[in-house]
């Protein structure tokens, strides 16, 4: 039966199906440019078969669902390399500093070395300028777990059991198989722009980021960043929840009950851990900074440092750098002219800095309140502090010095909060921290704002662009890095998110994230949130907490 194809403005009829492949030599697009289309507002690989009426756009990097495909292509071109190389060394993924993967060597007596490094690019090198197509196999589990088992893929093989699905598609390359659970570029010669680094004990892999115009961008260490992550690694892995299946069993074996309260005893530690530091230094720390990207649990973990510090006879105060906000036509404006909520500028510094200094000194001091009923600053209360009332700030700017440069930097600790979580599906697939924090948020702002997930989805991209420019700049001049990830949490969002997820529109511009998103959660299982503690910094976005009305 004909069909049509809309595409860049054209449209041409069919009379037999065609790859998409097929259809950019026909419409004449630049060859291995683009990495993956939409069909009808779903992401096909280059590969896929059109045989209806379709409406069809070619994604390249400058897109983010691409720039995911882009990524994961990468990552099996790497696994297939050490495999060729070293076929008896497991190796495991994860995101780690400048938004790179980060290659990590398994129970093996070789070291990641400069002569590794020359043989792992050069293999690579070779592999994309072969251009191996890669093809996808769809097979029954069963036979899935057979094929996992002569390759020794056993972290692939105990996902399996927590699969909905009764089949498995593979992806096959020149005799390699692996699976990644994403679409995957038509060949190796479409992956062209990468880096790979030492970066011990392992290897970093850089590649281009939709937020960058689809370039790499420039590497920036971040050791403290990274050690907190490998923190988080080393712990996960000494409890046996580093994977999802391991959680499932945590789940399935030791009951929620038991979970629960492991991953909270870390926080605990980890709250007494900062209150102690805080307490050895108390006699010139004047300001508590507390700064971290969007969905982090920043209001709960500021209430509960202040619980904490309360138990060691400290007495903090907290306050509110929202109260210094400027009016709407104050604020700069962003690329676009519109007001740029975000930026420093948006806030009154000098008011700040002034208010902080004076209680430092000793002085009351007539704090704002910003009405955002009025859309404009207030009288708030007065407040006069003593020397063990150190203050707690929370907010996007908290660590930036720009808000208090009359203040010492020796009278400020600065604590950066983020959920820095290390969970792999299998060890050939790393799940984003990015997405987790996705997730909370969308559960979030439809528990307490009645959001619809749209509405969240819509707002992130400017959410993004505001962490990179206002935060992770400066994450590393942090006292402390909080890490706020709870292993259970994915499991208890789940009834939350799915819905959420499943409701989104086909036609929705949003509804290929919410795809995205749906693979991932899909393979947790649920678990009940009735004994998660009333101050867990995860009733922040499912409710509950004891914290709501404070």
């Amino acid at each position: 039966m004909p069909f049509t194809v809309k595409c860049q403005g054209q449209e041409r009829s069919y009379e037999e199906k065609l790859s998409l492949l097929e259809l950019e030599k026909d419409f004449g697009i630049e060859p291995e440019r683009f990495i993956a289309a939409m069909v009808n507002n779903r992401v096909r690989d280059l590969n896929y078969e059109v045989y209806y009426d379709a409406e069809v756009e070619f994604l390249d990097l400058r897109d983010h669902e691409a720039m995911k495909i882009y990524e994961a292509t990468l990552r099996y071109i790497v696994a297939m390399a050490f495999h060729n190389l070293y076929p008896d060394l497991k190796i495991r993924f994860a995101y780690n500093v400048s938004r790179c993967i980060s290659v990590h060597l398994i129970d093996s007596k070789m070291v990641a070395n400069t002569a590794m490094l020359l043989r792992l690019n050069h293999e690579v090198e070779r592999i994309v300028a072969a251009d191996y197509p890669i093809t996808r196999t769809v097979v029954p589990n069963e036979k899935a777990a057979e094929i996992y088992r002569e390759r020794g893929f056993n972290d692939k093989i105990s996902l399996l059991e927590y699969r909905p699905e009764k089949t498995v598609h593979l992806n096959e390359c020149n005799g390699y198989l692996d699976y990644m659970y994403s679409h995957l570029a038509p060949s190796t010669g479409h992956i062209k722009d990468y880096k790979i680094r030492l970066y011990a004990p392992g290897f970093l892999v850089q590649y281009p980021r939709s937020e960058c115009g689809g370039k790499i961008p420039p590497f920036e260490d971040a050791p403290t960043f990274g050690r907190t992550l490998k923190e988080s690694h080393d712990w996960a892995k000494i409890a046996g929840i580093d994977t999802v299946a391991k959680i499932n069993h945590e789940i399935e074996h030791n009951g929620s009950v038991e979970f629960i309260n492991i991953c909270e005893a870390r926080h605990n530690r980890m709250l007494a851990e900062l209150g102690q530091l805080i307490e050895d230094d108390i006699e010139d720390i004047r300001l508590v900074c507390v700064a971290g990207p969007s969905s982090s649990g920043k209001t709960t973990f500021a209430n509960r440092l202040r619980i904490e510090l309360l138990s060691r006879g400290i007495h903090p105060i907290r306050i509110s750098i929202d109260d210094y906000y400027k009016t709407r036509n104050e604020a700069p404006l962003d690329e676009n002219g519109n007001p740029d909520l975000e930026a420093i500028g948006a806030l009154d510094t000098e008011l700040f800095n002034q208010n902080m200094l004076d209680l430092i000194n000793g002085e009351e001091v007539q704090l704002p309140k910003f009405d955002f009923k009025v859309g404009h600053r207030v009288p708030g209360r007065k407040l006069r502090v003593h020397h063990d009332e150190p203050i707690i700030i929370e907010g996007i700017h908290a660590l930036n010095d720009l808000l208090t440069p009359s203040i010492s930097k020796a009278n400020k600790f600065k604590v950066f909060i983020s959920p820095q979580a290390q969970i792999n599906l299998d060890d050939h697939n790393p799940l984003s921290l990015t997405d987790l924090r996705l997730i909370r948020r969308l559960v979030r702002d439809y528990k307490f704002r009645a959001a619809p997930a749209e509405e969240t989805f819509s707002m992130w991209g400017n959410v993004r662009a505001g962490e990179f420019k206002w935060i992770y700049p400066f994450q590393e001049g942090s006292d402390y890095v909080f890490n706020s990830f709870l292993p259970y949490e994915l499991a208890v969002m789940r009834k939350y998110a799915l819905p959420l997820l499943s409701n989104i529109d086909k036609e929705s511009p949003y509804f290929p994230l919410a795809e995205r998103l749906i693979r991932m959660m899909k393979f947790f299982l649920d678990m009940k949130d009735e004994w998660v503690p009333s101050n867990s910094l995860m009733r922040e976005f499912i409710g509950g907490s004891c914290y709501a009305d404070v």
